[in-house]
């Protein structure tokens, strides 16, 4: 069950979200109409600013229209850019990408490795869940992502898998842990913290006055599927699943450090 101590840390994970953004605009407004105009409007300064509305106010509040007004600009400044909305996508993508800071390759087992890199990819979506969806399908359009790809694919042939095998567990894995990000109970929605509040009990008494004889698990469990109780658990489980899962599917058998420097 959400205690408060976990209520009030995601208000204010989420209202410094706000401020966050709020600071980057001020920021940005603060430039004047010189030639630094062009040096603010660069594409990875709209990008950030688009991360940063996502995150105040939801994917659907990000748009060239209104990027160009917090900027204080025309539209068509931004589309020197981005050339339509997808491509305004595509450049949130590639920040969130160039924000995963991969550990360096070790002599660790794979399981560590990849669970390393896999970690690495979590700290970057987790502060964005409103855009975090976005990197599932441009993953190899960027050089970052296709870092990320790459040293997923090597842990993967480390553990015996065809390429094949490789890519379609890669993708998955990829996928999995967005769906981490995007499906977290309780996840907020640009709703204040009244109302994200509300949410939460409504939810959580819908779940609980369901038919104790048809779903007992269900009511049992009301209280966690209607919000997160301890978010870095969940996260951490989550990653455990995938680790697990995938070495128990692996062809080649998991040396220790000792043995892989031997």
């Amino acid at each position: 069950m959400t205690t408060p101590d976990d209520y009030t840390t995601y208000m204010v994970d989420v209202q410094v979200q706000v401020s966050m953004y709020r600071v980057w605009l001020s920021t940005m407004k603060k430039s004047g109409s010189d030639g630094r105009t062009r040096e603010r409007l660069s594409r990875e300064a709209i990008a950030g600013g688009a991360v940063a509305l996502a995150d105040a106010e939801g994917l659907e509040a990000v748009t060239i229209r209104r990027l160009a007004q917090d900027h204080g600009v025309s539209p068509m400044a931004l589309y020197w850019h981005f050339k339509d909305k997808d491509q305004l996508l595509d450049g949130i993508a590639d920040r969130l990408f160039n924000d995963v800071d991969l550990p360096p390759v070790s002599t660790e087992p794979w399981p560590q490795q990849l669970r390393a890199v896999l970690q690495a990819l979590l700290a970057a979506l987790r502060p964005h869940p409103a855009v975090a969806g976005l990197v599932t399908s441009r993953i190899l359009t960027s050089e970052a992502g296709l870092n990320i790809a790459e040293r997923t694919l090597s842990h993967l042939r480390q553990a015996g898998f065809s390429p094949e095998q490789a890519a379609e567990i890669g993708s998955y894995l990829l996928g999995a842990v967005v769906t981490l990000v995007t499906c977290e109970p309780g996840q907020r929605h640009g709703e204040d913290d009244e109302a994200h509040e509300d949410a939460i009990r409504v939810k959580a008494a819908s779940l609980g006055a369901l038919s104790p004889r048809r779903y007992p698990n269900i009511i049992a469990s009301s209280g966690a599927l209607a919000a997160c109780a301890s978010p870095d658990a969940y996260y951490s489980l989550g990653l455990d699943m995938l680790i697990t899962g995938v070495s128990g599917i692996a062809t080649e058998p998991v040396k220790t450090e000792a043995e892989t420097t031997s």
